[in-house]
């Protein structure tokens, strides 16, 4: 397994993150610990979560993928080799959202009990918050960081603009964001492309995409509206229809073919190839999916490939 650099965290990951929001959704605790297992021991080592996975779900309160990767990380001992990544912010009930000072750093404790550890390799700010100023939540950041309780950090969903006052922010103060998780892949491009790319390649940010696969769009599993339908994730992949998508899945489908492997693989493995990118998030919630997504880190793509792609 080539490893490849975080940033300039000094961290070094697998080409691929397993996405955690699955766990305690809809992959239950036995399946969850079959999925990490396997992940783990094809050698693979970096794990995606967040507090607020699953809240969205009836029933749910949040903190359910915490709390599986807490009881697996137990059960299994295996800590040390796992690069455990987690996000807060997001609001978790009554008064618990934010990036203040107090709510942040509360966030993280919550986090770290759920997650049954005294520390996490990365941690994020899942979302802006224009209440704080940027500069206390960065001094937050800092002090959990010297306490050990966080190895890096970063920040999630924040636009061109909130990304390029938060780095210049970090760079006349004492602590910058070290890394950058944006919503990019094949059919979800000018977004990521237009600025924030530079912002990232220019300040030696790791970057870690969500949505990696288009919550399923890429697989080619939705090939009509009627395809949505009853589908866990099928409301999410609804904002990929359109007819300049649908020629993104001929290509990929066309260059699948070329490769002898599937379009999802195909997906991911442009993500990996993208000078920005240390490695795409995808989730499983099957072994057969999770090996399906794996063999992405063993392709290479060619020139023709990605020009082909990137029409």
């Amino acid at each position: 397994m080539q490893f490849r650099r975080f940033g300039a965290t000094g961290i070094d990951m697998a080409p691929l993150v397993l996405g955690g929001n699955v766990f305690g959704w809809t992959a239950d605790k036995d399946a969850s610990f079959a999925i990490l297992d396997a992940f783990i021991e094809r050698g693979f080592n970096a794990i995606d979560t967040a507090d607020v996975y699953s809240i969205f779900v009836p029933g749910n309160k949040g903190g359910e993928s915490e709390t599986v990767l807490g009881e697996w990380m137990k059960a299994r001992g295996n800590r040390d080799k796992v690069v455990l990544i987690t996000k807060g912010g997001l609001p978790m009930g009554e008064g618990l959202k934010g990036l203040s000072r107090d709510y942040l750093t509360r966030a993280c404790e919550m986090s770290l009990a759920r997650l049954q550890t005294d520390y996490v390799d990365v941690y994020y700010t899942h979302r802006a918050d224009d209440t704080v100023p940027i500069g206390e939540t960065l001094d937050t950041l800092a002090s959990l960081k010297a306490a050990g309780k966080i190895r890096a950090n970063g920040c999630s969903n924040y636009t061109d603009a909130q990304l390029a006052e938060a780095l210049a922010a970090g760079e006349a103060g004492p602590e910058s964001y070290d890394s950058f998780q944006p919503h990019y892949n094949l059919a979800w491009r000018a977004e990521y492309e237009a600025v924030a790319e530079d912002l990232c390649l220019k300040h030696e940010l790791g970057v870690i995409t969500y949505f990696s696969l288009g919550a399923g769009f890429l697989t080619g599993k939705y090939r009509s509206k009627a395809d949505f339908e009853g589908k866990a994730r099928g409301s999410s992949a609804k904002m990929y229809f359109s007819e300049a998508n649908m020629a993104v899945l001929d290509r990929l489908d066309a260059v699948a073919k070329r490769h002898n492997a599937t379009m999802a693989q195909i997906a991911l493995a442009w993500l990996m190839a993208r000078p920005s990118i240390t490695a795409p998030i995808a989730s499983a919630t099957s072994l057969a999916q999770l090996d399906d997504m794996m063999k992405s880190a063993e392709i290479s793509l060619t020139a023709e490939d990605l020009a082909a792609l990137e029409v």
